[in-house]
């Protein structure tokens, strides 16, 4: 025998069983050590269960709680009985309960009698290790570390904040460069002996009892100290995501875990029946002599973070509540929001579907439902004009609407009456080509039979309601395309402004247009403003609008818009 496993338990206890079976068939000896946090009854039968297999043997349980040193300790002591049991072994691997060999065992004791001398470590200098994740690389050898980060957070983080403040900082043993990788390894018998039987032992762990994570650090430093050739690798495939949490393979993770040529893998769901009676029943499906290789399977990994973190652009993550500016994209697509539009032109709507070919809705935050094109109360994807449902969460309403329909450019008329919660997100939406003609609110007032002081009260509301939104266009946190115009530097000349806006939609010809919506008839409205200053509400938002103001001929220069594109 050359290899032996050292196995570290604490659930799945009948998948353990069956893998320590597997190894002792192949000759492998293995020594088990039991989480002393799992029931005695547990740990009993566990033992029971495997008292029939002479090279199956149990080490002295500790309490291994993520984090702490009872997980070198566990390891040192298995690995302990392991060498002092059989002195033939020339290899030891440690492994876990939830460990998967993926080739046949006969591979792996082959592939390290050809490498006698190396040891299979992931060792690395904290300057050169890109997964820590917390904020913790060289401060995990240099505090203390006296309240558990799972149970006691923030204790744990009051202690860290703590000892940075007062500038406190632990000495490293002299002779001792701190390195940190995965705490699965293959070490030599030579190597292992000289790290559990240096005289030095009592001063190394002490010093990292105190060390946050120390299996990731404790042989992986102290192998520096003895080996002769280390290959900073491990041969177990165990993979993190982001937030430095295992990946869990699970039943259809069979090709994938067969084309890493890996000997390992970690962690596999207690569940996979597939995975375990590809693997441990019918192994020669899987032989193979090339050499371990995760790295052609890190593509996919890549994607599956970059999938978790980011998502695909417009389409928000069903998982949980996406974080607040992680949105890969606010919406999938380009879509025009016009405000003020569809008050000053007649039938704004048809005119600007034939002439972009764009499917144009009406106000699709108004008050009472929204106006879906066509006048549909469904639309794509199952979407109700319920005004409810779409004011419980409009920006789920908007991004909804924008994923059913991509491929199709979507337009919408907005206003002061409508749902105000929407307009930051529009704001801050690339994808967003949103035009505005300040104060247009007022003409369908001005058309209005409602009394005078109704009519001012509304036009006073609607003024301040377009103010708070205008202030948001302009932030300069806004990002979407924004045009705005006051109502009398539009109508100045309508149609220089209209060609702009479509030809920023990008499906308008590129020429002038020949037919231009019908605006309202604005006679007298001039002075239905000065009626309003006169009993004291001031329509500032219209720009500078005289008494008798007519639209002046669309020939005529336009004034030049003010422009707010972030």
């Amino acid at each position: 025998m050359s290899v032996g496993i050292v196995m570290l338990v604490h659930t799945a206890f009948d998948r353990a069983e069956q893998v320590a079976r597997h190894w002792t068939r192949a000759g492998c000896p293995v020594v088990i050590h039991v989480d002393s946090m799992v029931p005695e009854t547990i740990h009993y039968g566990f033992v029971r269960g495997l008292a029939d297999q002479p090279d199956v043997h149990f080490s002295t349980r500790h309490r291994c709680e993520w984090g702490t040193w009872g997980l070198v300790a566990a390891g040192q002591d298995a690995s302990e009985l392991m060498l002092e049991r059989y002195p033939d072994v020339r290899h030891v691997y440690l492994t876990s309960g939830s460990c998967l060999p993926l080739r046949p065992i006969e591979e792996l004791i082959a592939y390290l009698d050809e490498r006698p001398h190396t040891d299979f470590i992931e060792s690395a200098t904290t300057a050169d290790v890109p997964w820590t994740v917390g904020g913790l690389d060289h401060e995990r050898f240099t505090l203390f570390f006296p309240f558990s980060w799972r149970r006691n957070r923030v204790l744990f983080d009051r202690s860290v904040a703590l000892q940075r403040r007062i500038g406190f900082r632990r000495q490293i043993p002299k002779g001792v460069v701190p390195h940190m990788g995965s705490q699965w390894w293959c070490l030599t018998r030579q190597t292992l002996s000289a790290i559990l039987q240096d005289p030095e032992r009592p001063r190394f762990d002490r010093y990292f009892k105190r060390v946050w994570i120390p299996d990731e650090s404790y042989f992986q430093t102290l192998a520096r100290r003895h080996s002769t050739k280390i290959e900073s690798r491990s041969l177990t495939l165990s993979k993190f995501d982001f937030q430095g949490k295992p990946h869990i393979f699970y039943e259809d993770h069979l090709q994938l875990l067969r084309r890493s040529d890996c000997f390992v893998a970690r962690k596999i769901w207690p569940h996979a029946e597939r995975l375990y009676d590809a693997f441990l029943n019918h192994p020669e499906t899987a032989q193979t002599r090339q050499e371990p290789n995760p790295g052609k399977i890190d593509r996919i990994f890549a994607k599956a973070v970059d999938r978790r973190t980011r998502g695909r652009t417009g389409l928000y993550m069903q998982s949980r509540f996406p974080n607040y500016g992680w949105e890969n994209g606010l919406t999938a697509g380009r879509y025009s929001v016009f405000q003020g539009f569809s008050d000053l032109f007649k039938e704004f709507e048809t005119w600007l579907a034939r002439a972009t070919g764009a499917q144009v809705h009406g106000h699709l935050f108004s008050p009472e439902r929204a106006e879906f094109a066509g006048g549909q109360c469904i639309l794509n994807g199952a979407l109700p004009d319920t005004a409810a449902l779409r004011d419980a969460n409009p920006k789920a309403f908007l991004t909804n609407l924008l994923w059913n329909t991509r491929g199709e450019r979507q337009c919408f008329q907005y206003g002061p009456h409508d749902t105000p919660e929407i307009i930051w997100d529009m704001a801050r939406d690339p994808n967003a080509q949103i035009s505005v003609i300040s104060g247009a609110w007022a003409v369908p007032l001005f058309r209005s039979k409602a009394s005078f002081a109704d009519l001012r009260a509304e036009a006073a509301q609607l003024q301040k309601v377009e103010h708070k939104m205008l202030d948001q266009l302009r932030a300069p946190e806004a990002k979407a395309r924004i045009r705005i115009w006051t109502m009398a530097e539009f109508i100045e000349a309508p149609m220089e402004a209209l060609q702009m806006v479509l030809e920023e939609i990008g499906q308008a010809p590129q020429r002038r247009l020949a037919e231009a919506p019908v605006m309202e008839d604005l006679s007298g409205f001039g002075g239905f403003l000065q009626n309003l200053k006169n009993q004291g509400m001031h329509p500032y938002l219209m720009g500078d609008f005289p008494v008798e103001h007519a639209p002046r001929s669309p020939r005529r220069p336009a004034r030049k818009p003010y422009l707010a594109r972030k």
